[in-house]
């Protein structure tokens, strides 16, 4: 499928369809036309013409035609849809352009409770392999194993099943971002997050242990890391008789919530402001076009990406064998957020 017949079917021009389809961080001045191209591309079975991109690249060698197109499915571990979370639908879309990039073409998008009609359906399914984003149950992994030729997850932790995996390590961000706090003088610091079983949430704990600070349980607001917890967990913390000076979200989300509540709460006050400073995990697009920007630590999207879908493919040409778990590291990304304390 060409590029002209997508912009045909979008409106789009040809430069702005290849523009979308070849960089996951362009953005067309009208949004819903990105999605709308995506979309396209997807319902088309769009594959990139690989001879054509190895003369653009300059590559002296054309593009084998012995080299096998493979069908990958998404498994949306975490979420109903892409516009629950930002920062999985980021990074779908960075595993779709790396699809296109090796010739692959995006198969089935499914979530959680898809997996037992995969199951119902016997054999093997239509597609080659599959990718993983975030952490789906052990009994979904299991049946998903049975049923495609390679499987590679996607995650911010290890999830410790068969299969290849590209994670971060979400208590070592934790405690990135504690440390950081307390470089600024911060010893009160709350905790804003899934609180059940959660490596981020183990990090920050772990990272007050080690510097002697008591754990003050009000400061800790359980939610399920979405804006409007988010909100609701700033004026929770706002009430307080002795608020914290810090607040470390578990992820962007929730911290995009909590700075919208906080903008709202001292617009409505001449005294008794209260801006803690904010930092948390993640660094999806929003955090630099919020007000204050948010202070994050970047997980690396692109590289999680890519390195998944190069892992799948090699798997399915019989590369190799042996699980694979590579784990990149995170980086503090310092903004105007964690500078906001006012007391």
């Amino acid at each position: 499928m060409s590029l002209k017949k997508i912009a045909q079917i979008t409106g789009a021009s040809a430069a702005t369809v290849s523009r979308v389809l070849n960089n996951p961080d362009y953005h067309c001045q009208n949004r819903e036309l990105t999605e709308k191209i995506r979309q396209a591309a997807r319902e088309l079975g769009y594959v990139p013409n690989q001879n054509a991109r190895m003369l653009k690249l300059g590559e002296n060698r054309a593009y084998a035609h012995g080299d096998r197109q493979y069908r990958i499915d998404i498994l949306l571990a975490r979420f109903d849809s892409l516009e629950e979370d930002p920062f999985f639908a980021e990074m779908f879309r960075y595993v779709e352009t790396e699809c296109h990039k090796l010739g692959c073409v995006i198969g089935r998008i499914m979530h959680v409770t898809d997996v037992p009609a995969v199951e119902a359906e016997g054999g093997r399914v239509r597609a080659d392999g599959l990718i993983i984003l975030g952490k789906c149950p052990a009994a979904s992994a299991d049946v998903l194993l049975r049923r495609y030729g390679g499987v590679a997850a996607i995650d911010r932790n290890p999830m410790d099943y068969r299969m290849d995996e590209i994670t971060c390590n979400g208590a070592h961000a934790a405690v990135m971002a504690v440390e950081y706090l307390l470089e600024l003088g911060h010893t009160s610091i709350a905790y804003v997050g899934d609180c059940t079983m959660e490596a981020r949430y183990n990090g920050y704990y772990e990272c007050l242990a080690k510097h002697k600070i008591s754990m003050i349980y009000d400061y800790i607001v359980s939610t399920n890391q979405t804006r409007e917890e988010g909100g609701r967990a700033f004026e929770r913390l706002a009430a307080l008789k002795k608020p914290p000076t810090a607040v470390f979200c578990a992820n962007d989300v929730t911290a995009l919530g909590l700075l919208g509540a906080m903008k709202a709460y001292n617009g409505r006050r001449r005294r008794d402001i209260y801006r803690p400073a904010v930092i948390s995990i993640d660094d999806v697009e929003e955090a630099v076009r919020c007000s204050p920007m948010l202070t994050t630590i970047q997980i690396p999207k692109g590289d999680m990406a890519h390195l998944a879908v190069q892992l799948l493919k090699d798997r399915l040409q019989g590369g190799h064998q042996e699980c694979v778990r590579l784990e990149l590291p995170c980086r503090l990304l310092v903004r105007e957020s964690a500078g906001m304390y006012v007391p």
